[in-house]
């Protein structure tokens, strides 16, 4: 059974995962344009894709990774991979490519909505965050699970909202050096958590690995 600081971790590793904060700069590039209330509700239709995103890749995970014929221990491996090289690139302070590409971005600058792609896919529901709610949903079978890793989304998401919403502000304050601090440190998490989930998915893959001291 979960405890409740299995979705405390939950929420802080999706949290780091999305980090809107090294987002700022290309959502406010690619809303340059924009008066206040289209920007603000770009963050929110942003927001709103990246739950729906989120909420149907946990529903569905196990039925699409049955479908693959991929098991949980070689998704949590390859998911951990991924946030694994994520990390690498925040912790550079580096555009990732994993999440969206220099090509994507300039396309969207031309777009008239850029509220869902690329800002909302690939930017945000990217495979790292699709990978770590997939790998959460399956820890345990409990009745509540479920309602709780959707619940966690949604407060994520929140966050990610207000994020985007006060991005003039934010970006103001923190300028280009915070933000390259706040992406370091979020970098430096999300290679434990990418570490851990590596482990647990070698761990079922050589069970022997669980008996070495």
């Amino acid at each position: 059974m979960a405890h409740w600081t299995e979705y405390t971790r939950f929420i802080t590793a999706l949290a780091v995962i999305l980090d809107p904060f090294a987002a700022l700069p290309i959502f406010l590039s690619l809303t340059s344009n924009y008066q206040a209330a289209e920007r603000a509700r770009v963050a929110t239709i942003s927001a709103f894709t990246v739950g729906v995103v989120l909420i149907l890749c946990a529903l569905t995970g196990e039925s699409l990774l049955l479908g693959l014929g991929t098991s949980m221990a070689s998704f949590r491996v390859g998911g951990g991979t991924v946030l694994l090289l994520m990390a690498f690139a925040m912790l550079r302070a580096q555009n990732d490519d994993f999440k969206t590409t220099p090509d994507e971005t300039a396309a969207a600058a031309a777009k008239a909505s850029i509220a869902v792609v690329p800002l909302g896919i690939p930017l945000f529901a990217g495979p790292g965050a699709i990978s770590t709610v997939i790998i959460e949903i399956h820890r345990t079978d409990a009745v509540y699970h479920r309602a709780m890793v959707v619940v966690s989304i949604i407060v994520v998401c929140i966050f990610l909202w207000t994020v985007l919403h006060l991005a003039n502000p934010i970006g103001r304050i923190l300028g280009p050096i915070g933000l390259n601090i706040i992406n370091r440190i979020f970098g430096l998490i999300l290679t434990a958590i990418a570490v851990e989930i590596m482990a647990n998915g070698l761990r079922e893959l050589f069970p022997i690995l669980g008996s070495v001291t």
